[in-house]
């Protein structure tokens, strides 16, 4: 069967919520008037160390399995949650479309339905995340940051089981899996600046394919590009990735006139937490995103990114 006769091999990694990204792209495209694409489940090195924080598993632990699934030509495409996606894209692979965004906001998800503001002092607070540990000990030095990983559904379990005050997941995570009624709060960027990207749908497709760059074409939203594209912008001028304190929102106006990027970068203990805002206009993205780094490593973000 030549590949023009067969159904699309879209690639997802297996857990709850990206089959339920990969599923909407797979929609998506079938309401183009492609055939439904065919979902290949592809296990990453994060589920395969589920238990490992994933400071210490590296760049690209929820892609580079789908990433040499595209290369080997054994998938067509790949679905990601763009927070995942390197900064700097594996050669050979081009982010084709980025979807309409979904809300970039982090929820807490409390077990007394306690806002985080009145956690009792040495509450713990499970999370995973460099970037969420340093801003909430930045307001809060008082909690106490459990490590916590795994797909939402996991972590809720734990957090029962290990006897927790709460968790923080994304506000876009629990929106698509339809759990929106166990959200306590949703932070803003004055208490929790949210990942690069978050919310967001990354398709990555081979740079040299044509055929399915014009099949993905219809999907892209282009105000979400201009957005993640200074966020990312942003965290690659640092060197920076989902394993170190960097918080980055970049929004566009009601007129869609102007972009404001908000970034921040902490110390993983919370004591250290650099603030920056900067604009600029939608198609000057790329432009703002390094700006606003430049700003920041002149105050003091190389050490903090090294340390």
């Amino acid at each position: 069967m030549t590949p023009s006769e067969r159904r699309l091999r879209l690639g997802t990694r297996g857990s709850p919520l990206a089959l339920w990204q990969a599923r909407w792209v797979a929609g998506a495209l079938a309401a183009t008037g492609v055939d439904e694409p065919e979902l290949v489940v592809v296990k990453t090195t994060a589920e395969r160390f589920p238990d490992q924080n994933i400071t210490q598993l590296g760049v690209g632990i929820f892609t580079k399995e789908l990433d040499d699934a595209l290369l080997r030509e054994e998938i067509d495409l790949a679905v990601h949650s763009l927070k995942d996606v390197p900064t700097t894209i594996v050669a050979g692979l081009t982010l084709g479309a980025v979807p309409e965004r979904e809300s970039p906001w982090d929820a807490l998800i409390s077990t007394s339905h306690t806002r985080f503001i009145d956690l009792p002092p040495g509450a713990k607070i499970g999370t995973s995340s460099p970037r969420r540990q340093a801003q909430l000990l930045a307001r809060r030095p008082d909690l106490e940051v459990v490590p916590l990983r795994g797909n939402v559904q996991t972590r809720l379990r734990k957090v029962e089981e290990q006897g927790l005050a709460g968790t923080i997941l994304a506000h876009a995570g629990l929106r698509r899996l339809e759990t929106e009624e166990l959200i306590t709060e949703l932070f803003d960027c004055e208490t929790l600046v949210p990942a690069v990207a978050q919310g967001a749908l990354g398709i990555v497709i081979r740079d040299d394919d044509t055929s399915m760059a014009a099949t993905v074409a219809p999907l892209e939203h282009a105000p979400s590009r201009q957005r993640v594209t200074a966020e990312r912008t942003f965290l690659r001028h640092l060197r920076g990735g989902c394993q170190v304190p960097v918080g980055a929102l970049a929004e566009l106006d009601t007129n869609m006139e102007r972009l404001q990027l908000t970034a921040v970068i902490g110390s993983i203990d919370g004591t250290i937490c650099l603030r920056g805002q900067d604009e600029a206009l939608p198609s000057h993205a790329e432009s703002l995103g390094t700006r606003l780094a430049e700003k920041l490593l002149g105050e003091g973000a190389g050490e903090l990114l090294s340390s």
